[in-house]
């Protein structure tokens, strides 16, 4: 059995991949461009791809193709109906991360909100050094306890945060942006009243008809002046554009993780954005150490279910 992996530096260059040596003849490529692919795959039984698109026309050249694993949770690289018309499974890995991504939500909230990047250069610069008290309090910085955080995707990544977020005593509320998480144990409510009423809002839904532009200049000025907003989702759920111009204006606090397109483009508005209020990390919330090694994993046993003929 041929095996092809298309972006194995998406897994990161710690990444151990030796047990799909054992499956078949097993070819790395770190990286693959979109004219690339077909060659790529041509004579593959078996793609691995975390974000490589593969097209209909290309299931149709590439005639042993009998299987797609995509090392993601998102499948919106794949032609589902064609690989299904094509009798080609497809087979994804979900809740490998969620761990991981609550974890970067608190890293990025816990570096806006207290000013970790000030104090940080505040000893290195040597002023603490030359203080004349024991401390320096040069950015006041606030207590999650007792603060109201909107969660926007009630799912299964949204219900670990509002666990933790509650842990810190914080006040939890949610959107639900499908309509059907409506039993969560916290309260429901509607878009405006998060916006305009919470301390600390958190995104955590998938990119779709119903979350593209969920957030723009219109709506966010509904935000509480020092609100955190947080998107560890999808970039397009906000109008990068309109947050931009929104944090120019008024004095909130940003974190994000992704991007509309990724790598982030240099024309990104995001990147004129000279403010310490706004922090971007690339798309790194779901890539811890343990995260990667079960996704892996589950492409792995994907494999060899596979062979089994499961």
């Amino acid at each position: 059995m041929k095996i092809v992996f298309l972006d194995t530096l998406t897994f990161g260059e710690d990444a151990d991949l030796s047990a799909f040596d054992a499956l078949g003849e097993t070819i790395y490529h770190p990286v693959t461009h979109e004219e690339e692919t077909l060659k790529r795959i041509i004579d593959a039984e078996v793609v691995v791809t975390n974000k490589v698109v593969i097209t209909e026309a290309m299931m149709q050249e590439a005639k042993k193709l009998k299987l797609i694993c995509v090392a993601a949770t998102g499948m919106n690289n794949i032609d589902l109906e064609a690989a299904k018309r094509q009798n080609i499974p497809v087979k994804n890995v979900a809740g490998y991360s969620t761990h991981s991504v609550v974890q970067h939500t608190f890293t990025i909230l816990f570096y806006l909100i207290g000013h970790s990047r000030y104090y940080d250069e505040y000893v290195k610069e040597k002023f603490w050094q030359t203080s004349d008290i024991f401390t320096h309090i040069g950015r006041p910085f606030s207590e999650v306890a007792g603060k109201r955080w909107g969660i926007i995707g009630m799912g299964h990544i949204g219900q670990e945060v509002a666990k933790v977020a509650r842990a810190f005593g914080a006040q939890i509320i949610y959107y639900s942006t499908s309509g059907k998480n409506r039993d969560q144990g916290y309260e429901s409510v509607d878009l405006s009243t998060l916006l305009s009423s919470s301390d600390i809002i958190t995104i955590h839904a998938p990119l779709n008809e119903q979350t593209q532009n969920l957030l723009h200049y219109e709506n966010m000025k509904l935000l509480k002046e020092h609100a955190v907003v947080i998107n560890v989702a999808r970039g397009g759920i906000i109008n990068e554009a309109d947050l931009a111009q929104t944090i120019k204006e008024k004095p909130i606090y940003v974190g994000v993780d992704v991007a509309s397109k990724e790598p982030i483009e240099v024309t990104n508005p995001l990147l004129d954005v000279q403010s310490e209020r706004l922090y971007i990390t690339p798309h790194i919330a779901w890539t811890s150490v343990e995260a990667r090694k079960t996704l892996l994993q589950a492409v792995e046993e994907h494999i060899k279910a596979f062979q089994k003929g499961l």
